[in-house]
């Protein structure tokens, strides 16, 4: 396999020859996991010829090359579990597809149980396909040669993957199925939490009353805070569980706060006033002016569409 890490605009010269191609497997790598937000740090492209393209995303600006072949009708670009890479090429890059063909949403509508990548690998194409660096920092760099490699493993086999399971579907009856809903993949689009109340993301947290709910928010506004400037992920600053503890026994000092299980003591030392001001506040304010716990919040789309898994029951 030929790999290549690019870190520059390539105008002209052979990544935009390959992009050319009729056929494009392509992956995208996140910093979700580590980092605040879930910007795109990495996009693999693989070719029919078997060469895999890893560009830098940080290094440069990766639309200007990718939307001649993403955006053209033309080409198909497969991809494995598109959604949230869809969302993120249309808020990072403007980038909307056209040819889509997901490996995934294909595996559902033949009734397949596990639908990641690697069981789809071992499984159809006897590939075991190494999980050592599924969460790793894709923001940091330079990159280790590992890590590249690792990259390249996401897209090195998807177009044999999508052959097999575009036969079986054709073998079926089921390929326009399969073509509609990655149709509807391609129409998805990044939105914005809006008013969604972040409390409704933490677990316990509608056991709290009133008041120790006001407090939760506080904290994770808080945490959020903390978050965006160190641009760390949620998680990495403090967990939900120690907000949850601080809401609901309501600290008097940064030592009662730093003992909570899962709050860092420098942490509550560095940064545990803001808080404990936070819940000052909220214990001043009257008792009509304190939210319930909110409705049930809708979730996006974690598996392919319901029609199609319905379809693949069939």
């Amino acid at each position: 396999m030929s790999i290549t890490y690019v870190q520059e605009p390539d105008r002209g010269g052979p990544l935009a020859r390959a992009l050319a191609s009729p056929r494009i497997a392509l992956d995208l790598e996140a910093a979700g996991f580590h980092r605040y937000s879930d910007r795109i740090c990495l996009v693999q492209v693989t070719t029919p010829d078997e060469r895999t393209w890893i560009l830098d995303a940080l290094a440069f600006e990766v639309g200007d090359v990718l939307r001649p072949a993403l955006e053209d009708p033309g080409v198909e670009v497969v991809m494995h579990g598109a959604d949230f890479d869809i969302r993120l090429l249309d808020r990072d890059l403007g980038i909307h597809l056209t040819g889509l063909f997901d490996t995934q949403a294909a595996a559902a509508l033949l009734g397949e149980q596990a639908l990641g990548l690697a069981s789809l690998l071992e499984e159809h194409l006897g590939v075991e396909h190494a999980k050592k660096h599924q969460r790793a920092d894709w923001a940091r760099r330079p990159l280790p040669d590992d890590m590249i490699r690792y990259a390249a493993e996401d897209t090195r086999h998807l177009f044999r993957l999508a052959d097999l399971l575009r036969a079986r579907l054709e073998a079926k009856g089921r390929i326009a199925w399969a073509e509609e809903e990655s149709r509807l993949l391609q129409e998805i689009r990044w939105e914005e939490d809006g008013d969604e109340d972040p409390v409704s993301g933490v677990d316990g947290a509608r056991d709290l009353d009133g008041r120790a709910l006001a407090r939760l928010r506080e904290a994770l506004d808080w945490r959020d805070e903390i978050a965006r400037e160190r641009d760390r992920a949620l998680f990495r600053v403090v967990g939900d569980e120690a907000l949850l503890e601080a809401a609901a026994r309501r600290p008097r000092s940064t030592e009662e706060l730093s003992r909570f299980r899962g709050m860092s003591p420098d942490l509550a030392r560095s940064r545990g006033k803001e808080l404990l001001a936070r819940f000052d506040r909220v214990d001043r304010r009257p008792g009509e002016e304190l939210e319930p716990y909110p409705r049930e919040a809708s979730r996006g789309r974690e598996r392919p569409s319901r029609e199609v898994e319905e379809r693949a029951g069939r």
